[in-house]
């Protein structure tokens, strides 16, 4: 018996995938993926519940600490906090409002995952745009929800370079013979493929949203020079250690915005920016390997759909391809670096604020070891590892720089994109100082 509608094939399941695919063009265009993934965080984000305003009180404390916590990163650093030298902005969030915030900030990554260009609404988000020109990032800074500069505007609708068959080939009867029921499937696939980058993107950010305290959870440098904080997060954090509420709040200024005095540097944001690029688009480039092996694969038997349902790993080498991990090993040598030189600064400043950092900087550490897989979703995701022993590897860094060279030797850290050190010379700050001067000379 032949199902209405479908052609001369009478291949119901064929007609079904056709169908799909040409629903499926408008919906992975640029602009729906973006949204798709802020609306999908905002979501995870709140729970699906209304957020309101932040309380006045939270926002208040927070823009005080801040401006203590500035002028000593400043002073300790010896770092300008933004590009232009103005005083940093400081955006008071609830969970959701960040997560909407962060997809627009990170939405060159998902480019990369998709492959496509950076949006052109604004700003240079490509790969290889000029961090430096304006800010961090090269981008102007997008309006938070629940602010009073309104939603960011999605980016302009382009449709994404799928692999395969043309729109225009959905029309043709689907018993010709190039038209193969493989070939709708791989079709299918790559055009899920940007709807479902999206969805990991929107999902993991939203539950890392769900924890975060301030914009870099993650070091990944923002197009915007202001500090996007979640005091509901700050305050279940002093809570669940039995901290003072305050201090935690000034940790959390103090701590961001040493990572923000470093990722404005232009050089330090452009190169980050460029080994998550790389690692991402080498994620993504081994995943692709699917859709090719689709190609191989007969829908209309029974025995082949079974076995892709039933293994689907087999259809993908998890295995990361060489250039992959050189990114990946680079990537976390600048990141490590960071890590250390934040816990450096963190010490002198909780030094003279504080009265020292051990219970709060143990209940961080403690919180590192302890997040579920969900809250480590994004930074899995990007190939990063913000765990202790990343940290310790980077302190390590630190002290052997200063025990060799001083202050001076560890300003030099973050002078230009030639100090930015490789991953031997994280695990040997000797040859690190050894390069730099031979650079000098």
């Amino acid at each position: 018996m032949a199902f209405p509608g479908s052609g001369a094939s009478g291949n119901f399941f064929e007609q079904i995938l056709a169908d799909l695919l040409q629903l499926m063009g408008g919906a992975a265009s640029g602009g729906a993926r973006v949204d798709l993934a802020r609306t999908l965080a905002q979501g995870v984000a709140t729970g699906g519940e209304p957020e309101g305003n932040v309380d006045p009180v939270d926002r208040i404390q927070f823009e005080q600490l801040a401006h203590v916590a500035e002028l000593h990163v400043a002073e300790l650093t010896g770092l300008p906090l933004t590009p232009t030298g103005a005083p940093v902005e400081v955006a008071v969030v609830g969970p959701g409002a960040w997560a909407w915030q962060t997809v627009e900030d990170w939405r060159f990554l998902l480019d990369a995952m998709t492959g496509t260009a950076g949006d052109d609404s604004g700003g240079d988000d490509s790969p290889g745009g000029d961090p430096g020109s304006g800010d961090a990032s090269g981008g102007g800074a997008a309006a938070v929800p629940g602010e009073e500069r309104g939603t960011p505007p999605g980016p302009p609708a382009s449709a994404p370079d799928v692999p395969g068959l043309g729109l225009a080939d959905l029309g043709r009867p689907l018993d010709e013979p190039e038209v193969r029921p493989a070939d709708l499937v791989a079709r299918w696939m790559a055009t899920m493929g940007p709807m479902l980058a999206a969805m990991q993107l929107g999902s993991a950010v939203g539950h890392l949203a769900r924890s975060t305290m301030g914009p870099y959870e993650l070091p990944i440098p923002r197009p915007a020079s202001r500090l996007l904080v979640v005091p509901a997060n700050a305050t279940r954090f002093a809570e669940d250690w039995s901290l003072a509420p305050d201090e935690v709040r000034l940790w959390v200024c103090l701590r961001e915005m040493t990572v923000q005095a470093v990722l404005s540097r232009p050089h330090v944001a452009a190169r980050v920016r460029e080994l998550l690029v790389r690692v991402v688009q080498g994620m993504a480039a081994e995943a692709a390997g699917l859709v090719d092996r689709l190609q191989d694969i007969d829908p209309s038997q029974p025995d082949a759909l079974q076995g892709l349902i039933g293994d689907p790993t087999s259809l993908m080498n998890l295995e990361p391809s060489p250039a992959r991990q050189r990114a990946s090993d680079d990537l976390m040598a600048v990141v490590a670096a960071l890590l250390g030189y934040v816990e450096h600064v963190l010490d002198l400043a909780a030094a003279r604020l504080l009265g020292g950092r051990g219970a709060i900087a143990e209940a961080w550490r403690r919180r590192q070891v302890d997040r579920e897989t969900s809250e480590r979703a994004a930074e899995m995701m990007f190939g990063l590892d913000l765990g202790p022993a990343q940290i310790d590897r980077g302190a390590d860094f630190v002290r052997g720089v200063r025990d060799r060279a001083g202050d001076d030797g560890l300003a030099r850290l973050w002078s230009g994109a030639r100090t930015l050190p490789t991953p031997s010379e994280v695990d040997a700050p000797g040859l690190w100082l050894e390069r730099i001067s031979l650079d000098d000379a």
